[in-house]
């Protein structure tokens, strides 16, 4: 757990005077100096949809939480939606802004809650459980594509049930997809599970086939680099949330392709709905 170390106390106490940072803690002069941090509880639990927090950081129009579930987009999945409560009123969290180092999650329907405030969090399950399927998806287009074609990612968008990503290949065709399509349905008939697990920078760094995309797209600075095995199949540094096992995909078709230039082909994938499991 990281140890937030706030500037001035804005939990309560004596009435602040007026004009003092407890009436106004969101005012330049007011803001903490360091950056509050917040546990990515989805990194660790994909299938945590409540959770319980604090409030560590205030803005007009949301707030920085001491750890939450939601994820906060990245890698071409957007950012999760869902509610807090706080003192019986509910907030809709309508995605996440990075601000100095925070992550704030915008809030719409009301006042934010102070700093100190306990909060519950809820996660749009059905919406996260979709994205989840999605982006397993593609990480298994990637891996059928890395281990029949040779080819590397050269960019990536999902939605919930439908993605498109970009491969450095020569040509494409009806046939091609056609082919791909069915490899995906082999590999989730296999069900194949898929595991995470965290690397050291310098473990990741002596692993360059942890990158599947021409280019490499992690941060700089990470203390701990993510990585998601889709077992046999494919195995890349990745921040996102996915499904436990290949067979959760469920019924995946390949619904376009074309060439976006020299060597830059596009495969489009669709998801057939399933219901979402009982998430935690």
């Amino acid at each position: 757990m990281h140890d937030l170390r706030l500037y001035g106390d804005f939990r309560g106490g004596p009435r602040a005077r007026p004009g003092s940072c407890q009436d106004r803690p969101t005012s330049a002069g007011c803001r903490r100096k360091v950056p509050a941090v917040t546990e990515p509880l989805y990194q660790r639990d994909a299938y945590l949809a409540s959770f319980d927090a604090e409030v560590a950081g205030l803005h007009p129009d949301g707030v920085v939480l001491d750890r939450s579930a939601f994820f906060p987009g990245g890698g071409g999945q957007p950012a999760d939606t869902g509610t807090i409560e706080h003192q019986g009123a509910e907030l809709m969290v309508t995605g996440t802004a990075r601000r100095d180092g925070e992550l704030v999650l915008l809030v719409e329907g009301g006042q934010p809650p102070a700093i100190g405030a306990k909060i519950s969090g809820r996660v749009d399950w059905e919406r996260r459980y979709s994205l989840m399927r999605t982006h397993t998806a593609l990480h298994m287009l990637a891996g059928v594509i890395g281990r029949d074609h040779g080819a590397l990612v050269t960019g990536g968008n999902m939605e919930p049930l439908r993605a498109r990503m970009d491969f450095e290949l020569p040509g494409m065709s009806a046939d091609f997809a056609s082919a791909v399509e069915t490899a995906l349905r082999r590999e989730v008939e296999a069900d194949l599970p898929v595991h995470v697990s965290f690397l050291s920078p310098d473990e990741f760094t002596a692993r360059p086939e942890l990158i599947r995309t021409k280019t490499n797209l992690l941060p700089p600075g990470l203390e701990v680099v993510r990585v998601i095995d889709i077992e046999g199949l494919d195995r890349q540094a990745d921040g996102g949330t996915h499904v436990a096992r290949t067979g959760e995909v469920g019924e995946v078709h390949v619904v376009g392709h074309e060439s976006k230039g020299k060597g830059n082909k596009r495969l489009r994938i669709a998801l057939d709905p399933a219901p979402a499991p009982t998430s935690r």
